[in-house]
């Protein structure tokens, strides 16, 4: 690991101009990914900020829907009365992800920011594009079998890691943002982070030296209806390699609204907008269901070992649907 500086400002003025000191500054919080880069020295910051006292924690929720600190730990929201009552699709996703002790220091907004999972990005002897720009990807005709089977490109085919942001993707939340220069803007969720294309150094849309402050879920009716499906290797503490995230607003038997959105098979959170339009003004039944999964693979390009994620999704999402109304 490199040398760097360090400071742990007392409020958001205070982040913005510790974080302008140096070119290759980098906001720490939990840490849980930050660390491991660092320690590769495939994250070489030379200022690290730690925004830990900033007031960033507080969830609160009303009429219109809730608001998440963007340091709340992923432990406090999955647990947090409001959260399983309202939005549990959310709180089921968080306990799904990572262990016990990495949920008490992760927080929701360096669980949104974290990198890939991708082998040939952590192994520094190979070529990596989103490591280093213009290297190649080793990944592409390598063992992929945990790569992208939506939106990849030449340049990258890595996945997003997290489970979080699956179910935040299909809850229609927006991340809200304090720039440098004091102003606030607000983003939807599924335009946060971003496909590989040209750019795949580029995991999502922050600006540098920008701070995520909160995210924001509309209200629902989807408190109900819903399941978080995670496929993996293992049950202890693995990545996914196919999620999925659906919640219905069922009214009379018929689907009012349907939202999903799946993990482990781009390199963002993808939202399966095709099956959500099928599914709406249907009877929620198994037929339904089984029609549904089978648009939510329309388009799926695998690669030479990760054919078998179709099926996956297909059979996963179908399962999902049927636990959602159990």
């Amino acid at each position: 690991m490199k040398t760097f500086t360090f400071s742990k400002p007392a409020d958001i003025k205070g982040a913005h101009a510790a974080f302008k000191a140096n070119a290759t500054s980098q906001f720490i919080a939990g840490g849980t990914n930050l660390l491991d880069l660092m320690k590769k020295e495939i994250a070489t910051p030379a200022n690290i900020v730690d925004i830990n006292q900033l007031t960033l924690k507080e969830i609160k929720s009303d009429s219109k829907g809730i608001s998440i600190g963007a340091l709340a730990l992923n432990s406090f929201v999955a647990e947090h009365a409001d959260v399983e009552k309202d939005y549990p699709l959310l709180s089921k996703a968080l306990l799904a992800g990572a262990s016990a002790q990495i949920r008490n220091m992760a927080t929701v907004s360096g669980n949104m920011l974290q990198r890939t999972r991708c082998p040939y990005f952590y192994d520094v002897a190979m070529p990596c594009n989103k490591r280093e720009p213009g290297t190649g990807c080793s990944a592409k005709d390598g063992l992929n079998r945990m790569s992208a089977i939506f939106g990849a490109s030449e340049n990258c085919v890595a996945v997003h890691p997290s489970d979080m942001c699956i179910a935040l993707a299909a809850l229609d939340a927006r991340v809200v943002v304090q720039t440098a220069d004091g102003k606030e803007n607000s983003i939807p969720f599924t335009d946060f982070h971003r496909l590989p294309g040209n750019t795949p150094d580029r995991d999502n849309n922050l600006v540098k030296g920008s701070l995520i402050t909160k995210i924001t879920i509309p209200k629902n009716n989807f408190n109900t209806h819903f399941h978080y499906l995670k496929i993996r290797d293992r049950v202890s503490y693995a990545f996914a390699l196919v999620s999925v995230a659906v919640a219905l607003d069922i009214e009379n038997g018929k689907i009012k609204v349907a939202r999903i959105a799946a993990g482990g098979v781009a390199h963002k959170p993808w939202r399966l907008y095709e099956a959500e339009q099928f599914l709406i003004g249907k009877t929620a039944k198994e037929a339904a269901f089984k029609q549904a999964a089978i648009v939510a693979i329309k388009g799926a390009k695998p690669l030479q070992h990760n054919a078998f994620k179709i099926k996956l999704l297909q059979n996963g999402l179908e399962l999902a649907l049927k636990n959602a109304i159990a």
